[in-house]
């Protein structure tokens, strides 16, 4: 069992940059791939990034690929996603989840967390 607890979500305007951090909870955090999706009002949840169990292989949608930026730290239990260059559209409530396979689609997930809100205003 994986709880996982985002955080660092907030306001900021156009070109601004936020990280986000996401707390997992147990022992085995380290045999996980870590994603991180987003859900825009009206619209379904899409994939952003993953990160494999070990740090070694990630793998980032078009949309975000160079000015977003994943990582984890598995002493801590925490992953990452560093947002830079941060656009209105990427307005969004985050959300990061664990999963045994490095997938991008929403239900190879296992554990999810419950979200946090990132605004970006023009």
């Amino acid at each position: 069992q994986v709880q996982l607890v985002e955080s660092g979500g907030g306001l900021v305007q156009a070109g601004g940059s936020l990280r986000l951090s996401c707390a997992a909870s147990g022992r085995t955090f380290s045999r996980y791939h870590m994603g991180w999706f987003r859900q825009a009002p009206g619209k379904e949840r899409e994939f952003v990034a993953v990160i494999n169990w070990s740090g070694g292989s990630t793998y980032y949608a078009d949309s975000v690929k160079g000015r977003f930026t994943i990582s984890r730290d598995n002493a801590k239990n925490t992953v990452f996603l560093q947002m830079n260059s941060l656009k209105p559209e990427d307005t969004a409530i985050y959300y990061c989840a664990a999963a045994l396979v490095f997938g991008m689609r929403g239900n190879e997930y296992d554990y999810w967390g419950q979200g946090t809100q990132v605004t970006v205003s023009s």
